[in-house]
């Protein structure tokens, strides 16, 4: 906490006159190019390792970066509101022409779902990683077919990813606007030991570092 005060007295100094331009500008509105949904995990810093600006992203971030299914209710989530009202402020406000899932290594959200929860106490916590068991239901399929080089938990993070994408086709705001060319939705993956981010490329059905030959891929396809 300590590190914290210290900090927002640091930057009440030091503040340039470029990013209080900035702030000032935010204030009237924001406009950012995509909504972004990555893990709660201290560790995991998208502003930092995607290098945004403030108003660049607009960020959900919850345990395991979940995206509950949507239910037969037009654009809710059983139990789950917040997410589900996250959507549909980020597309049917902002209008974000991107949507980006990003999951990480070491995840403690699916180390816990790979182990089935056996250490969770929380009820709440172990209600909300179910959302995670499509994900290791794709994880036990696949492994039977093929090993994977990552640890089970890094694996299981990976398809994960996957997994919450589908449950965002599941929303019809977002089977709009993918249908009317509107929206792209993006897999990362962030390795927190290197540094490396990956993308998942639906060319190949494979995540792959990110870098300037995938960035140039992607960019084609805006």
């Amino acid at each position: 906490m300590r590190k914290l005060i210290n900090g927002i007295i640091d930057f009440k100094k030091n503040v340039s006159p470029e990013h209080k331009e900035v702030f000032a500008r935010l204030a009237i509105g924001q406009s950012p190019d995509a909504f972004f949904v990555c893990c709660s995990d201290s560790r995991v810093a998208p502003n930092v390792f995607a290098s945004t600006d403030p108003g660049d992203l607009f960020v959900l971030r919850n345990v395991g970066n979940l995206i509950p299914p949507c239910s037969h209710q037009y654009g809710h989530a059983d139990g789950c509101e917040s997410a589900a009202a996250a959507i549909e402020f980020a597309v049917l406000n902002l209008k974000v022409s991107s949507i980006i899932i990003c999951g990480h290594s070491e995840c403690g959200a699916m180390q816990n779902i790979i182990n089935n929860c056996t250490h969770v106490t929380s009820p709440n916590l172990r209600a909300w990683l179910q959302y995670g068991n499509p994900a290791l239901f794709k994880m036990n399929q696949e492994l039977k077919n093929k090993k994977s080089s990552l640890a089970p938990h890094n694996f299981l993070s990976q398809l994960n990813v996957l997994a919450q994408i589908e449950h965002l086709r599941s929303y019809p705001i977002i089977q709009e606007r993918l249908a009317s060319k509107a929206l792209k939705l993006y897999g990362w993956w962030f390795d927190i030991a290197t540094t490396n981010v990956y993308s998942f490329n639906d060319e190949i059905e494979e995540f792959v570092v990110f870098d300037e030959k995938e960035a140039h891929r992607i960019i084609q396809k805006l």
